[in-house]
């Protein structure tokens, strides 16, 4: 399991800017949970994540950090949660990374990350290279971080602004 749901816990946004007030942005990319605000409980993945935003879109590297009730999220909003990459994990990021989800709408999402050393894997599954069984096989010897995606506004209610800390 990535992280335990039934606590208080921090969580980590990169940017290239302070983020006090979390909203949901249009973007232009497909991301493995579809739209939403990005976290992780995974302090030095925010980090390499910030310096990339940067090295992407200028300014300098910030880090937002946030406490998250998640007892009181995982009762009260419409949430999907992976604990490992298996088939539906790699189904739900594959049809979100190419933009055909069509399935139900979530609040809230969570799992592991298809960040570029796994995406490779993902991206020769997409192309019809490995089958589905070796293509979980492969995810699993890879060391996976998490992330925790609020998909509607409500969900932010669950997210408290603790502070920005610039990186170098």
């Amino acid at each position: 399991m990535f992280f335990c749901y039934n606590t208080r816990m921090v969580l980590y946004h990169a940017s290239n800017c302070e983020v006090k007030m979390p909203m949901l942005v249009a973007s232009n990319r497909l991301l493995d949970f579809g739209p939403g605000f990005y976290t992780t409980t995974n302090r030095e993945q925010a980090v390499r994540f910030a310096k990339g935003v940067v090295s992407k879109r200028g300014g300098d590297p910030f880090l937002n950090v946030y406490e998250f009730d998640a007892e009181a999220a995982y009762a009260g909003l419409l949430t999907l949660r992976f604990d490992a990459p298996t088939e539906q994990w790699l189904d739900f990021v594959v049809a979100n990374r190419s933009g055909t989800y069509v399935g139900e709408r979530y609040d809230l999402v969570s799992g592991p990350v298809a960040n570029d050393n796994v995406y490779t894997t993902i991206g020769l599954y997409m192309k019809g290279f490995m089958s589905r069984e070796a293509t979980i096989r492969e995810l699993r010897v890879h060391k996976l971080y998490d992330q925790v995606v609020f998909c509607r506004p409500d969900a932010f209610r669950y997210l408290k602004y603790v502070k920005t800390e610039g990186l170098k």
